[in-house]
């Protein structure tokens, strides 16, 4: 039995024993369908999220609270999709960017897991007071605007302060095969085995289990008062409530109850065979959450009639500009033979 030391979680052994540690290693075919499905989320998250980004400042505007949520929303799965290749590039390969690259790169991927989650978690409780509450709320929705951007700024400031031990403790380092490793390090044992519980730990309390809390509440409630309507679109509304809390619960829960498990052993000694197989269920898990950034847009904005008429006018508009490009290149190229 020895500690074991990898990459997913800081590179820093705090066991007294002069064994080595062992380190986790991948197994090709593992690392070529990984690099597919994270290909695959990069693609669609990020023509997803584009779409309603494009969408919110160029046809939709923010009118309303969810509005404002879902376009920060989007803003947010931008940010972590653009820096998801990099992210893989770092899990397989040699780091050669440089120190501060190495930085941004955690920093965008904590800011998106806060900031992401949080603001779903508005995005419920806005419908919840919309739903529920919608004769209470009628009078005070008219500055809902102003409280949306103020509570989302809020967000973003508060995810960036979470980061902070991120940004601090994010190191470029040597590695074992003398490779440059972009990862969590420590110089003294008590700062490695507080942070080593401090991040995995405001990881899932507010990046899953306070969202995920709030959700189940606000659409519980949305639920059984959409029960009780008699509306001929009660139908439908049900199934996307119930769509957005099994989709969120599937992509992030199996992640944080691994990622649970690992933390409360991550000073105990166990072998480096239970090690391989937990970190290689870790990081099946971690693709599996990868995958919400790209479901966001079709759960979230897609499903509306006017997010729907705006995405094809946004296509109409994409090829009539393609077309006239494309006539204008064809016409000079007349002249310039003429």
């Amino acid at each position: 039995m020895t500690t074991v030391t990898t990459s997913d979680y800081y590179e820093f052994n705090t066991s007294d024993t002069d064994e080595e540690p062992c380190t986790w290693t991948q197994n090709p075919t593992e690392v070529l369908v990984q690099t597919y499905i994270h290909s695959l989320i990069f693609v669609f998250g990020l023509i997803g999220n584009t779409l309603v980004v494009v969408t919110y400042v160029f046809y939709k505007r923010t009118k309303t609270m969810t509005d404002v949520y879902l376009f920060n929303v989007a803003v947010a799965d931008l940010i972590f999709v653009v820096a998801l290749p990099f992210i893989i590039y770092n899990e397989q390969n040699d780091w050669s960017m440089g120190s501060a690259a190495c930085k941004i790169l955690r920093f965008c991927y904590s800011i998106n897991l806060y900031s992401g989650m949080l603001l779903l978690a508005c995005v419920s409780i806005d419908r919840y007071i919309a739903i529920v509450q919608a004769r209470r709320s009628f009078g005070t929705r008219s500055r809902a605007l102003l409280y949306s951007r103020i509570i989302c700024s809020v967000i973003w400031v508060f995810a960036m302060a979470l980061t902070v031990p991120t940004l601090i403790y994010t190191k470029l380092f040597s590695g074992p095969n003398d490779d440059s490793v972009c990862e969590l390090s420590f110089d003294k044992d008590e700062t490695a085995k507080l942070v080593k519980i401090l991040v995995p730990s405001l990881q899932m309390a507010v990046g899953f289990w306070l969202p995920f809390l709030i959700m189940v509440l606000c659409y519980s409630s949305i639920l059984v008062t959409l029960l009780r309507a008699q509306s001929s679109q009660r139908h439908k509304a049900i199934r996307v409530v119930f769509a957005v809390v099994v989709v969120f619960i599937i992509c992030h829960l199996p992640y944080n109850l691994a990622l649970l498990q690992h933390t409360l052993s991550l000073f105990k000694e166990r072998s480096c065979d239970t090690e391989q197989v937990k970190f290689t269920v870790l990081s099946m898990f971690r693709s599996v959450a990868y995958l919400h950034c790209c479901l966001n847009p079709v759960l979230y904005a897609f499903v509306g009639v006017k997010f729907r008429n705006h995405f094809r006018q946004i296509m109409v508009d994409v090829w009539c500009f393609s077309k006239r490009y494309i006539y204008n290149a064809h016409s000079s190229r007349n002249t310039v033979d003429t």
